[in-house]
């Protein structure tokens, strides 16, 4: 009975052998297939064709084994890229999905100017959107959107807002719309904006230009 269950296992093992070794013979011999088409999508066309030529001169290969890291470079480079996506779609085709950074506000630097992106890149200011806020003082990219997610999170609607002014003690100072100025503290910026948006339609402020909110629980108010 011993003698015939091992002779069983024996023939399994020898069978189990012989199917593995044709199954890696024909691996072997199939052939890799290329990525043959790329579509990207998310920005304009120039911009969309732009990354296109730059992933095409990869010269993709299998798309089973592709190199995410040289594709996140191209990205990475790329100021206008929020985000992206790489859907594969087999067995030889590739859709890129990209989204476009948020425009927060224009800046002066060095004589030229700037975008600034809600993914915290500069961009060349080819797109003349001057109904975006202008920053005075050129502060850090990471300062000024610390700071706007706080207008975000406050009652000061960000679209309200016309001018932000940088100081080097990193305070800033707000000018909205109306070309009422908020002249705000270093902390708990928050609260006071909350609080001045309480006053911005009171009666007394009909010509005054500025609201101080430097001091703590206290506004003072000037023409």
């Amino acid at each position: 009975m011993h003698q015939k269950k091992g002779k069983n296992i024996l023939i399994y093992f020898s069978l189990l052998i012989l199917v593995g070794s044709l199954n890696n013979v024909n691996l072997s011999k199939m052939k890799l297939i290329n990525v043959k088409d790329i579509n990207v999508s998310g920005l304009d066309e120039k911009n969309n064709l732009k990354i296109l030529e730059r992933i095409q001169n990869l010269n993709l290969e299998n798309i089973f084994i592709i190199s995410t890291d040289e594709i996140q470079n191209i990205f990475e480079s790329n100021s206008l890229v929020e985000n992206y996506e790489i859907i594969k779609i087999y067995p030889s085709t590739l859709n890129i999905q990209i989204k476009k950074t948020k425009f927060l506000a224009r800046t002066n630097i060095n004589g030229k100017l700037f975008l600034i992106g809600s993914n915290g890149k500069l961009i060349e200011n080819n797109f003349s959107n001057k109904k975006l806020p202008f920053i005075f003082g050129n502060p850090i990219t990471e300062e000024f959107l610390k700071f706007e997610k706080i207008i975000n999170n406050s009652k000061i609607p960000y679209e309200k807002v016309r001018n932000l002014y940088y100081f080097q003690s990193k305070r800033w100072d707000l000018e909205l719309d109306n070309k009422i100025v908020l002249k705000l503290p270093a902390d708990d910026i928050k609260n006071s904006l909350d609080l001045a948006f309480e006053f911005l339609n009171h009666k007394d402020l009909k010509n005054k230009k500025i609201i101080d909110l430097r001091i703590k629980n206290q506004i003072i108010i000037h023409d």
